[in-house]
């Protein structure tokens, strides 16, 4: 069984709260981003582009009809924004599209990581979880005609 946004969230908390300061937490996260597989180069196009985002990042989205979920890939040149990527992944990739456009996306806050992104970062994040927000409205909308 999937497991639910929310129980994702909470995990990804437990796991920062092991870090005791912020340039450990930093470095949880670029080890994330390098944990991220790579993404195909065909999907680094200017369509797949996020925003938004003062580095350069693409995010690929695709509907798996058989399971009805979304699957999700990205990368970026900028190691931090690649851990940010790769927790929304983990956070919304293999979810339905209802579950997407329902959560309340809180980790970042909850580990107190909000606090300490720039400004450019915190507005790449937020053009992130849009684009993601955007494609599993797409795909519900299919869903709904099919």
């Amino acid at each position: 069984m999937t497991q639910s946004i929310n129980e994702i969230q909470d995990s990804i908390v437990d796991d920062f709260a092991f870090f005791s300061d912020w340039s450990e937490k930093y470095e949880h996260l670029i080890e994330l981003g390098l944990e991220l597989p790579p993404l195909d180069p065909e999907h680094k196009t200017e369509a797949k582009r996020i925003l938004g985002c003062q580095s350069n990042v693409w995010l690929n989205a695709e509907y798996d009809a058989t399971q009805g979920t979304m699957i999700y890939t990205a990368d970026s040149e900028a190691m931090i924004v690649k851990g940010l990527v790769s927790l929304l992944i983990r956070l919304l990739s293999g979810q339905k599209p209802a579950a997407i456009l329902q959560a309340e996306l809180n980790v970042f806050q909850r580990i107190g990581l909000d606090q300490h992104l720039s400004g450019t970062r915190s507005n790449g994040l937020v053009a992130m979880i849009r684009d993601m927000k955007r494609y599993a409205a797409e795909s519900a909308a299919t869903e709904v005609k099919a």
